[in-house]
């Protein structure tokens, strides 16, 4: 028997066209809400309906918060492989939790709130994915610039933006040398990578 033939999918998929109130109601039981939903689905909000009216969710809260809780602080949630650095780095929920908690307090102090645009032009490094979560869990809008992006692609999404910090690596030089000429956010981060350090 193959994967395929194991697989629910056919059958799950079916039951969301069947009763998509039903379904998704059941699955909104799975996470956690600060407020649920008043009704699953109103078809009187906007030309394509409103899901989970009135409900209020975050998304970091679910992804961490609640499995440090559930007893899983020590299971690893994180895996970064770099073929770069040549390193194995590993979180567990309960350290991924911390670090996401300390970064949300900076962007905090920082004067980011509920709203507030955040740019994170970052290599796939485990900094950017709690950048991410940090940004969720203060209700901070991020947008994620492929750090392949020269320059000016990075310039015109600072403009469009408006970001009150934006995120980036020590070997993306683009956001100090863009960074006189257009918007200024609050506050720029940089995540110094091990092979940039100074040496002492």
């Amino acid at each position: 028997m193959n994967i395929h033939e194991k697989s629910r999918y056919h059958e799950v998929h079916a039951r969301s066209m069947a009763d998509p109130e039903g379904f998704w109601a059941e699955a909104a039981a799975e996470i956690d809400w600060i407020e649920p939903a008043k009704k699953i689905f109103d078809p009187s909000m906007g030309p394509y309906g409103r899901w989970f009216t009135g409900a209020v969710v975050n998304t970091c809260y679910n992804a961490l918060d609640r499995h440090v809780a559930d007893g899983r602080a020590d299971q690893v949630a994180l895996i970064h492989d770099s073929p770069l650095a040549n390193t194995v780095t590993k979180l567990t929920y309960s350290e991924l939790l911390k670090e996401v908690q300390a970064l949300a307090a900076i962007m905090q102090d920082f004067g980011v709130a509920k709203g507030d645009r955040v740019i994170l032009y970052m290599p796939m490094v485990p900094e950017a994915v709690v950048a991410m979560l940090a940004c969720a869990r203060i209700g901070a809008v991020h947008s994620v610039v492929f750090g392949g992006f020269a320059a000016k692609e990075l310039a015109t999404r600072i403009e469009d933006a408006k970001p009150k910090l934006i995120f980036s690596a020590s070997c993306d030089q683009a956001v100090q040398r863009q960074a006189g000429n257009l918007h200024r956010p609050a506050a720029a981060a940089t995540r110094l990578r091990p092979h940039s350090r100074p040496r002492s």
